[in-house]
Parts: C-alpha cells; structure tokens; sequence
C-alpha cells in the first residue's frame, strides 16, 4: 500500500488546547497538500476552516470531547453549531460512567440524538477502548449500529492508550453493515497505518503521517 493511499484514510488532526489559527491553517494547507481523508480541529475554528477551504477538503470537529459526560443537550447544541458554522463530520465521545453502569440504551439513544441533530453530515462516535473489557467493547458495537452513526472510533489519543490491532479487527467484525471503523491514538508510522487499514478500519487519526512526510522533503 503506497502512502499517498494511507495518507487519503488519514483525519489530520490537531486538537491541541493551546492551538492557534496560524496551526489551523498550516494543517489545513497541509492537508490540501498530502491528500488527507479531513482535517479535524477544535470547534471554535470551524467557521474559519470551512471558509478557508471552501469546500475543498473536509471539515471535522470534536463534539463532547475528551471526557464524554457532557449533557445529550450540549452535545446536540455544540453538534448542531458545528455543522450550521461548516463541519461536514463530527467526532462525539460517549459518556463512559453509562457504560460503565450499564447503562447501554443511554448510550444508544445519545448517539441517535445526536445523529438526528446533524442530519447527513459523517458521525464518528469515539469510545475510548483502553478503558473498555472486552464486553464493553461488543456492546458498544451494538449501540453505535443501533445508534445510526456512520465510524466507531477507538480513541480520542488523550487517554493512556490508543488504538489496536485488536480493536480494529473486532469492531469490524462486530459492527452492522454500512458502519465503518477509525482507529484513532498511537499510530506513529506508515508501517502501523497500513496494518489497521488491513484489520478493517477505513479511517485513521495519525497526523504523525503527515509530519513523516513533510521531514521526508526536508
């Protein structure tokens, strides 16, 4: 698989507190440049991005992030908002206490609301594996079916850990039909890329790829 394959999977991302619109842009010229999947920033740039790119590359943002336990209502305002100001997908985090109480149909019923609050645009719903059994991990494959999103997203890449081989192979096996997997967190090399795409997922969150490449020119 040649890079520039890997890199049109890739959400280039940067969704650090402190980033700027001059990090933004750069991202964004990047990803224009290296023939990324998207580029996913912080909420409070989408308007700037969407209008910087005039529809020439998507635009993702975060919605519930990083904790995930935010109200159903905030998540379906801050959703809602990002879309009307330009994104074309939206990464949500799941309220992890429910899962942990088992509160599943919660879960469930969180995501189609959310769904519902952006119509067409891509949902991706990020479930941080590294804090789920392997239980967990099923049910949630059911939940984000149900649900009607449109990505599984294993991590956030703010948690202790990030996506596995593991993980991608079972949530690609478990998931309904027409719902894809995004292996997310702790993909630093091509070589790490090409390996999730193989076990199924589709998309990635690996803007290290990007930087890969811009040193490679250098």
């Amino acid at each position: 698989m040649d890079k520039q394959t890997i890199l049109s999977h890739v959400d280039h991302t940067e969704l650090d507190p402190a980033a700027t619109w001059a990090s933004i842009r750069q991202m964004c010229d990047d990803g224009l440049q290296y023939g990324v999947a998207s580029v996913c920033i912080p909420p409070c740039y989408v308007e700037q991005a969407a209008g910087y790119l005039a529809g020439r590359l998507p635009v993702c943002t975060v919605v519930g992030f990083p904790h995930g336990n935010a109200t159903t209502a905030a998540k379906c305002f801050e959703a809602a908002g990002a879309v009307g100001q330009g994104a074309d997908e939206i990464d949500m985090v799941i309220n992890q206490g429910w899962v942990k109480d088992g509160l599943l149909e919660q879960v469930t019923a969180e995501i189609r609301a959310v769904k519902q609050a952006i119509g067409d645009c891509v949902l991706k719903v990020i479930v941080e594996t590294c804090r789920l059994s392997e239980m967990e991990k099923v049910s949630l494959c059911r939940a984000v079916s149900a649900g009607g999103a449109d990505f599984i997203k294993t991590s956030t890449g703010f948690a202790s850990a990030g996506a596995t081989l593991e993980d991608v192979e079972l949530f690609a096996s478990m998931v309904d039909d027409g719902v894809l997997v995004k292996a997310a967190g702790g993909i630093r090399t091509f070589e790490q890329a090409e390996a999730m795409l193989k076990r199924g997922a589709a998309r990635l969150g690996a803007s290290a790829l990007v930087r890969l490449m811009k040193e490679e020119e250098e």
